[in-house]
């Protein structure tokens, strides 16, 4: 406790302590310019976000009921701006805040790839990113979407979670994310929503799947790319019947 409230000259010390090893380390390992820019970006980024605070360990070292108070605080007003969670009991949003663990990205990062499985659902608090797909490679459909504060990334994994046949096998993305500003946001691991899904029923309600489907990206992104791919050869089709019709009028 004592180390996470020592004076802002101290912590100051210790940032550039560490700065200076981190440059030791990089250097040790032959890391290439863009890496190590990455790098520095990223634990400026931390520093300006915690201020050399260990929110974690700081976290540990409370009472749980403290902890508790403090995880609600932060997050249930933020499950509530998502759809799909709204309208859910305060349990549910309870097991949830606890197991959510902050995260940062700086900008340009990739938080998945198309194609790689999902492992952490994202619940965004500052920041905007780009999704895109090219729907597996299957079209040349390439359709960007954004996501702001409020929203989520990695809904197919709640899907996954709630499907009691699903095997221990990750979900597979369908987009690319990628950060387009500075991000800030909580993550809930696979394990844990997997955990949480199985302790509370009323998940598995319908009323909660017909929602995930109409506020999902991932759905949103599947019906684009089949109304685009439907459009495609619908005037591709009418392109060759106008074709046999000039040739046969000349």
């Amino acid at each position: 406790m004592q180390t996470n409230f020592r004076s802002p000259t101290a912590r100051l010390e210790e940032m550039r302590i560490k700065r200076r090893d981190t440059e030791q380390w990089m250097s040790r390992r032959l890391l290439p310019d863009n890496i190590r820019e990455r790098i520095r970006r990223y634990e400026q980024f931390r520093w300006q976000e915690t201020r050399g605070v260990d929110e974690e360990m700081l976290d540990q070292n409370l009472p749980s009921d403290l902890r508790r108070d403090i995880k609600r605080h932060l997050c249930v007003p933020l499950l509530k701006r998502v759809p799909v969670f709204e309208k859910m009991d305060e349990q549910v949003l309870d097991a949830m805040c606890d197991r959510l663990k902050p995260v940062l990205y700086i900008e340009e990062s990739y938080v998945v790839r198309e194609g790689d499985l999902v492992d952490e659902m994202l619940f965004v608090m500052q920041g905007k990113l780009s999704t895109t797909t090219i729907n597996g490679g299957r079209t040349a459909v390439f359709i960007p979407e954004y996501l702001e504060a409020g929203e989520i990334c990695g809904e197919e994994l709640l899907t996954w979670a709630l499907d009691r046949r699903s095997s221990s096998n990750l979900p597979i993305s369908t987009r690319t994310v990628r950060t387009i500003t500075e991000v800030e946001a909580f993550a809930l691991m696979a394990d844990d929503l997997k955990f949480v899904a199985s302790q509370f029923r009323q998940l598995h309600g319908k009323q909660l799947r017909h929602t995930l489907r109409f506020h999902s990206q991932q759905w949103r992104t599947w019906a684009a790319c089949s109304i685009q791919a439907a459009w495609r050869r619908y005037s591709k089709k009418k392109l060759c019947g106008k074709r046999k019709i000039d040739c046969k009028m000349h």
